[in-house]
């Protein structure tokens, strides 16, 4: 597989790129990593989405942290942010889940947190990988009662859906909506947050069989869900990827809701309350030209990073910023979690729709979207690596921004968690952002696939 880690843990088709073997490995190596210096047994939280493959990985990573003395609260299934939030809630060391987020269910992933529960920063990774690949360290093989033993948390999903309600002083009394689970990890736990929030709940893929989850459902197929809310005449859909880290809605007329016109809502709805720290949000350089200057005209700092949630996070925290999050849905309210939670971001952004009284038409009117184009061009590892180099390539990408010119602007990237290099153009003129898009794809499929 290469390097273990990409932006979001570790991941690759189970059983043949991720196998029980490496994932125990991973479990021992995380164990050792993360629990340096630990005077008495550590602890880790395991927690999984709804794979096939989950229940496998997850035997084999708590068989790893056993191995090496650390005891395991088994969280069966549950939503990747319950792991952030209950590794701290629970004092143990570190968490790991299980899943491979919006991925198809033949990938599987393992996501590390450490006790406070924040991904891991790529130095702890490096380490990680270190001991699993070029085998640095000795790890130790206790015997008898001080090999690790695993119990079960049956509170799990309650205490956090108490967590994610707590967030929420407001009834959603009246509010009509429908939720897409995706058949993954928000199955178990959706229906009965907003429920008891108040809201009168439609629930959609939420039946998971081990192979159903992402497929034709959730924050990557959303067509499904506008269709349901149009029809039915709802007030908006909230829609979540696998493990439920990511949101994306539908207003009433089905319209979508992305990420972020979701920060856009709240992040403004945040500053008048006096809770948006130093008045800036943090997104990415995917984030929408639209989003900048909605910023601009609301008297708030735009902060662009890397892509991927934790480099969002990271400025936040370098920074000392409340909010951000990514235009695929992963948004961060840092008063409330120390990772994208989807559910936590629909439930503050149905908060905002109940106390307004207005349309999520009319409040996601505040940002204008502007154009973009998206081409994902599958490739092998060797392909992803030759994309730095290639010339053709480069003066390809080269051309498409001369196209557009200052008129808008062009980002190709390789994806950090799945064989893709994605291709973005974005403008005014949508013609010329689809003419830029498939000039600079037609190279990269040339060249490197």
């Amino acid at each position: 597989m290469g390097r273990l880690f990409g932006t979001d843990g570790v991941r690759g088709i189970a059983n043949t790129e991720l196998t029980c073997e490496r994932a125990f490995e991973i479990g021992r190596a995380a164990a050792a990593v993360l629990t340096e210096g630990c005077r008495r047994r550590p602890v880790f939280v395991v927690g999984m989405d709804t794979r096939t493959s989950s229940d496998m990985l997850a035997c084999a990573v708590m068989s790893g942290l056993c191995s090496v003395g650390a005891d395991v609260i088994n969280l069966r299934v549950v939503p990747t942010p319950a792991v952030a939030y209950l590794v701290e809630k629970y004092k143990a060391d570190a968490g790991i889940m299980i899943s491979a987020s919006h991925n198809p269910s033949e990938f599987n992933g393992i996501k590390i947190f450490s006790g406070d529960g924040y991904k891991l920063p790529d130095l702890l990774e490096e380490r990680v990988e270190a001991i699993v690949l070029d085998v640095v360290a000795v790890l130790p093989q206790p015997t008898g009662d001080s090999i690790g033993k695993i119990e079960y948390a049956d509170s799990a999903r309650r205490d956090y859906i108490n967590h994610v309600k707590s967030s929420v002083p407001f009834s959603l009394d009246g509010l009509n909506i429908a939720v897409d689970c995706a058949n993954g990890s928000a199955s178990g736990t959706a229906e009965a947050l907003f429920t008891e929030l108040g809201a009168s709940v439609h629930m959609l893929s939420c039946t998971p069989n081990g192979a159903n989850i992402n497929e034709n459902c959730g924050s990557t197929h959303i067509e499904a869900l506008a269709e349901y809310v149009r029809e039915n005449h709802l007030d908006c859909g909230v829609a979540f990827d696998g493990d439920a880290d990511r949101c994306l809605c539908v207003d009433e007329n089905g319209s979508l809701i992305d990420g972020d016109m979701i920060m856009a809502i709240c992040a403004l709805d945040i500053k008048e309350r006096g809770r948006l720290n130093h008045n800036a949000v943090v997104g990415t350089i995917m984030t929408n030209f639209g989003f900048g200057k909605f910023c601009e005209e609301n008297g708030l700092k735009f902060v662009a990073t890397k892509v991927g949630d934790r480099f969002v996070l990271e400025e936040m925290l370098l920074e000392d910023y409340s909010f951000g999050g990514e235009q695929s849905g992963h948004v961060i309210f840092r008063d409330f979690a120390t990772t994208g939670d989807g559910q936590l971001t629909a439930a503050q952004l149905l908060s905002i729709l109940r106390r307004k009284a207005k349309p999520l038409s009319e409040l996601s009117s505040v940002m204008k979207h502007y154009p973009q184009t998206l081409i994902n061009i599958r490739i092998s590892n060797e392909g992803k690596l030759r994309f730095y180099t290639d010339h053709e390539v480069k003066q390809a990408i080269e051309e498409a921004k001369a196209m557009l010119g200052s008129t808008g602007r062009v980002v190709v990237r390789p994806s950090g968690t799945e064989p893709l290099i994605r291709v973005m153009t974005e403008g005014e003129d949508k013609d010329l952002i689809e003419k830029a898009a498939r000039h600079a794809a037609n190279a990269i499929e040339k060249n490197l696939v």
